[in-house]
């Protein structure tokens, strides 16, 4: 092999490598910041497609209903918990420090963003409320179906 091709031949295997070793960092660091969304019962059974359940420590989105008289707020802080339930009948109880949207209430559909503490507990760092009545996005919509009795015993 003559010594021009030597070299080109370094040099492409160069680049090769060095893009596959960016990329690979680029793959790991954004598996680290995704959050994926389960139900309550996707949390405690696994997901319906692949039975496959969140590990402890993994950052997830839960969107649920507030289940009525769970609400328990530290009359010294700004920490609150409650349970979330869908109609799967999964239950999960989500922690939470700060300031809680306008629109939260018990009854009220919810998506939380946080972090599993245990196989039923979420340390939230974030809880939206629910905008209006019309619109939902369609996988709380699809948890929802059929808990719309809670917002009737809550009056």
């Amino acid at each position: 092999m003559n010594p021009r091709r030597k070299k080109r031949l370094l040099i492409t295997s160069s680049l090769v490598l060095g893009l596959s070793i960016a990329v690979g960092l680029v793959l790991f660091a954004l598996q680290q910041n995704i959050d994926l969304f389960y139900t309550p019962t996707e949390i405690v059974q696994g997901k319906k497609e692949t039975g496959i359940k969140p590990e402890i420590g993994q950052r997830l989105r839960v969107g649920g209903m507030v289940m009525p008289g769970t609400v328990q707020r530290d009359p010294q802080s700004l920490k609150v918990s409650f349970d979330l339930l869908d109609n799967g009948g999964g239950i999960v109880t989500v922690f939470f420090d700060g300031i809680l949207p306008d629109l939260f209430r018990e009854g009220q559909g919810i998506v939380a963003q946080g972090e599993l503490i245990n196989t039923t507990q979420i340390n939230a760092f974030e809880v939206l409320a629910k905008h209006d009545e019309e619109y939902m996005p369609p996988d709380v919509a699809d948890a929802l179906v059929g808990m719309d009795h809670l917002k009737t015993n809550k009056k």
